[in-house]
């Protein structure tokens, strides 16, 4: 497990290993950088003499509208959103290419399928995430890598909460209307809990998922529109 906060992120390894009785390790980086990429990895294959799955999940970039974003803010989000992915998975393909098995899902959201109103940079970068994936599946399906994307839409997390303040300030409603507001575009009528899109990642880690390669798959209550 991969995280900027260390204490937090201790946290959570140790509340994973005491409720499911397994091996964790917390490594605490930051994969807007390279380095910390390489280096999360190679722990990780050093720690447990191999590496069979790599899920890439980080914070989406910061919303707004286009006037409201500078160079500086593309640029970010470039390195936050696109090449983390590109440098953790150009880390750990070899790992399990010597294996000649392997999963890479990445954790994107359904901005990737269609816009969201004040998310002009994840809608910018996340289908490059996407892109990039799709590439990644006829490239490595040789090897015995699957690699695939999932789109959460809105559930109960703390990024949710982040982006339900920001629109609350872009809009002047207060956040209960704006969670109302969007929560009424679900054909569920409800937000997703964490727990509903973990099950859909753990298949696609499994050998249940095993001709499953080079797709997008939504986690967000019917919300997408589009018939792919």
């Amino acid at each position: 497990m991969v995280a900027r906060t260390r204490d937090a992120l201790q946290a959570a390894a140790d509340a994973v290993a005491g409720q499911h009785r397994v091996r964790t390790l917390a490594i605490a980086a930051n994969v807007a950088s390279g380095d910390d990429c390489r280096r999360a990895v190679e722990e990780t294959a050093s720690a447990f003499g191999r590496l069979d799955v790599l899920v890439t999940n980080t914070g989406g970039p910061r919303a707004g509208a286009f006037d409201a974003l500078d160079d500086d803010a593309f640029a970010a989000a470039f390195e936050s959103t696109l090449m983390n992915v590109v440098r953790l998975v150009r880390a750990a393909v070899p790992h399990m290419k010597a294996r000649q098995w392997g999963r890479v899902i990445n954790i994107t959201s359904i901005s990737a399928r269609q816009p969201i109103d004040g998310l002009l940079l994840s809608n910018t970068i996340r289908p490059a995430v996407v892109g990039l994936a799709k590439s990644l599946s006829f490239e490595l399906a040789p090897q015995g890598i699957l690699v695939n994307n999932v789109c959460p839409g809105i559930c109960r997390t703390d990024r949710m909460e982040e982006l339900v303040a920001a629109r609350s300030r872009m809009t002047g409603r207060t956040p209960e209307q704006v969670l109302t507001d969007m929560t009424a575009s679900i054909p569920l009528q409800r937000m997703g809990e964490p727990a509903e899109l973990a099950a859909l990642v753990a298949f696609l880690a499994s050998e249940a998922a095993s001709f499953i390669t080079g797709t997008t798959i939504a986690c967000d209550g019917g919300a997408s529109r589009g018939l792919l």
